[in-house]
């Protein structure tokens, strides 16, 4: 046992020496300074809002994107104390003393100062030289429009960063897949390929653009496997298998559980669940939930109710009635019944009561014990206030000709009978038999006579004019083709009626209500509700001052003022540095020329260069000329504002291109000592010119020094940047 004693205990260990250094720098140019401005930088005003929800566990719905990089940007918040008291109005606002500013710009800063190792990296991984490698990573460290997006509260670092960590880590996967398949470090590099592409999904939904070049070139990959006789049937069932774990399955749910942390985090009701369904602002604490908690879960005859509408876009509403008649004409000359009008309002009211009534019965009062209305029951909606009930007929609606006018009847002793018998139709029912319920039940109102259907068609139209004091339209709609939201309503508030005297009535109805029905909604409803909320709810876009075309990215013919100092003339621009692109332009031509030469004379049985060579260059093609592709070219198609940094994910990848190329041209077309020589030097004042740029710039990318009026209009080297000067 002792023997073991007899000679020391000896440890060794690699230590890259580029990649240490690399790192340090990194770290250096994107953490320096990184407290300046104290003050809100662009789209900080934007993530510093959810970050103070956060703080706050206030529920939120953000329409750009997974909650993944939101929640790493409150986490950097949570590290440094925030407590989430700041009003994020305005960009250029001084931060007060509670802000953690270092803390909440560490981990964007981070990432991108790690994205410069993780070039080097990969370039390595596709078996390029290590000065190619160290060229790619020095270029990521030197680009200036990276360095500025990495420094402040913004979420482009973190994506690119875990879009390099799944490019390095699958290509450490396929060079393990020779040697060592199903190894620990085989199955470690394959499962964080999953984890990465799931957490770039889920800090921005372009993280899906390289996630899909992965998983198609993982595709390729394993089409090329099955061709090999050398491996057994058992053997590629493994291989499929393994491949479906970390690269679908592991993503999949990494992706739900960062929704899952979102909603537990984020359980207190706040300004926006309001477009979200009742039943899922009843399981938010405060709000709704207050109302709504001890309400009778079943609606039965006698029921005292609100109907909410379930679009709840742009805005939510109720069905609502008051005295006031239609007017007997319209504007455009048409007449109108002159009946009671019915509406929808985006305001909770005493008007919006309902009672649920018994056609067969006169008693307006729930019975002991209860009868509860199912799915297919006859009933009579009955205005609380009022007492009038609600009726369509065959009179054209005010501002929906083509659909029917709803109303609560007034008997004028004219021949136009009361038509006042809806179907209850339960939408999302599990049975024939289901019980309406709170919340919970979505239900369509099917009128008996003409079998048109209750819809909110102001949430998609006009409103009313002035004599339905500007309320959404309600209307009878004839073709209930499909179940359209505007068609579907559900019980929100709801109370057993218990006065049968209308005086004692109005009383119980505007008293307050008192099942707790966020015990009902399960994750996987609330995920998919909110997830559909996500996708769907768009913003109206706007034209912004910066914002730009996919074409102006490649040139960078434009640029963003990200900050603009009080009085001085201190600033922050999102600029590149102009020597990277223009290369980055040039390798990718010279790539697609190089290769299209190559297919051509190939075809002809003609072999320029050795099949590893060859075979190098189109892995190239796959991961640095793809990636470059499907994070650039899908924003042709795209109907949103669209802005610089979007285009930084398709610039790195094209950046990785310029090493490439420089190599090849170098190994391969370079034959001569002499040529070697000239190439090598003007490799030298080519890079003396990045460097040269990246220091010109950095002025406007860190925000100092300050520069002079003067300083700032040589800065201006195209007359499309907005480069901002005062005027003396």
């Amino acid at each position: 046992m002792l023997g073991v004693l007899k000679e020391p205990l000896v440890v060794t260990a690699e230590i890259n020496v580029n990649l240490v250094a690399l790192t340090v720098m990194g770290l250096i140019t994107r953490l320096w300074g990184l407290c300046y401005p104290r003050a809100v930088v662009f789209d900080e005003v934007y993530y510093g809002q959810f970050v103070s929800l956060y703080m706050k566990r206030i529920f939120f719905v953000d329409d750009s994107g997974p909650p993944f990089g939101h929640m790493l940007l409150a986490l950097g918040g949570y590290l440094g104390g925030f407590d989430g008291n700041f009003l994020w109005n305005r960009i250029g606002a001084e931060y007060t003393m509670n802000v953690p500013v270092w803390s909440l710009r560490l981990l964007p800063a981070l990432a991108g100062a790690f994205c410069v190792p993780l070039a080097y990296q990969i370039l390595v991984e596709l078996h390029f030289s290590h000065r190619a490698a160290l060229g790619a990573a020095l270029l990521v460290l030197l680009e200036n429009s990276l360095i500025t997006q990495s420094r402040f509260m913004l979420l482009e670092s973190i994506l690119i960063f875990f879009i390099l960590l799944a490019v390095l880590s699958y290509l450490k996967f396929c060079n393990l897949q020779r040697h060592r398949p199903f190894s620990g470090s085989w199955w470690f590099w394959l499962l964080l390929t999953g984890v990465a592409c799931a957490c770039a999904v889920g800090v921005k939904y372009m993280g899906l653009f390289t996630y899909m070049l992965l998983l198609a070139i993982a595709g390729l990959h394993f089409w090329h496997m099955i061709g090999d006789q050398t491996l057994s049937n058992v053997s590629l069932l493994c291989h499929f298998l393994a491949r479906g774990l970390a690269l679908i399955l592991i993503p999949v749910v990494m992706y739900l559980s960062f929704f899952y942390v979102h909603l537990a985090l984020l359980y207190r009701s706040g300004p926006h669940d309001q477009i979200m369904t009742s039943a899922f602002q009843a399981s938010l604490e405060g709000g709704l939930a207050q109302i709504t908690q001890g309400q009778p879960l079943e609606v039965a005859y006698g029921s005292q109710i609100t109907l909410r509408n379930v679009l709840g876009k742009p805005m939510q509403c109720w069905l609502h009635s008051h005295t006031n008649t239609y007017p007997i004409r319209y504007e455009n000359g048409r007449g109108s019944s002159h009946q009671q009008q019915v509406t929808c309002y985006p305001f909770k009211d005493v008007n919006n009561w309902w009672i649920v009534k018994d056609p067969g019965m006169q008693q307006l009062v729930v019975s002991n014990p209860p009868r509860p209305v199912r799915h297919g029951h006859i009933v009579q909606l009955v205005h609380g206030i009022t007492t009038r009930y609600l009726n369509t007929h065959d009179v054209a609606a005010p501002l929906s000709p083509h659909s029917q006018e709803v109303s609560c009847y007034i008997d004028y002793n004219i021949s136009m009978p009361a038509q006042n018998l809806w179907r209850v139709e339960i939408v999302n029912r599990e049975s024939d038999t289901d019980v309406w319920k709170t919340i919970l039940s979505e239900v369509r109102f099917v009128h008996v006579n003409t079998s048109a259907v209750l819809k909110a068609s102001g949430l998609i139209g006009a409103s009313l004019p002035k004599w339905g004091y500007q309320q959404l339209e309600v209307v009878g709609e004839k073709l209930s083709k499909g179940y359209h939201q505007s068609m579907l309503w559900n019980v929100e508030e709801h109370r057993y009626g218990k006065s049968q005297e209308q005086k004692e009535r109005e009383v119980e109805l505007h008293s307050p209500t008192q099942i707790d029905i966020s015990k009902n909604l399960s994750f996987m409803a609330k995920f998919t509700e909110l997830q559909w909320k996500i996708l769907t709810l768009k913003n109206e876009d706007t034209e912004h001052k910066y914002s730009s075309s996919a074409l102006d990215w490649i040139t960078m013919d434009t640029n963003i003022a990200y900050w603009l100092h009080p009085t001085s003339g201190a600033q922050i621009h999102l600029l590149g540095n102009v020597a990277i692109w223009a290369s980055a332009n040039a390798a990718a031509l010279v790539y697609m020329c190089l290769s299209l030469w190559y297919l051509i004379r190939r075809r002809r049985r003609i072999y320029d260069i050795p099949e590893d060579s060859w075979q190098l260059w189109v892995s190239a093609a796959g991961v640095c000329g793809g990636g470059w592709a499907v994070n650039y070219l899908p924003f042709f198609l795209m109907e949103k504002t669209l802005f610089l940094y979007h285009y930084l994910p398709a610039l790195t990848f094209q950046i990785l291109l310029i090493p490439v190329v420089l190599q090849h041209l170098g190994d391969h077309l370079c034959r001569s000592v002499l040529l070697k020589s000239m190439f090598s030097a003007l490799i030298v004042a080519w890079f003396s010119s990045v460097y040269f740029v990246y220091c010109t710039f950095s002025p406007v990318t860190y925000g100092q020094p300050a520069l002079s009026a003067t300083e700032l209009k040589d800065l201006r080297w195209k007359d499309s940047w907005n480069i901002l000067i005062r005027k003396q």
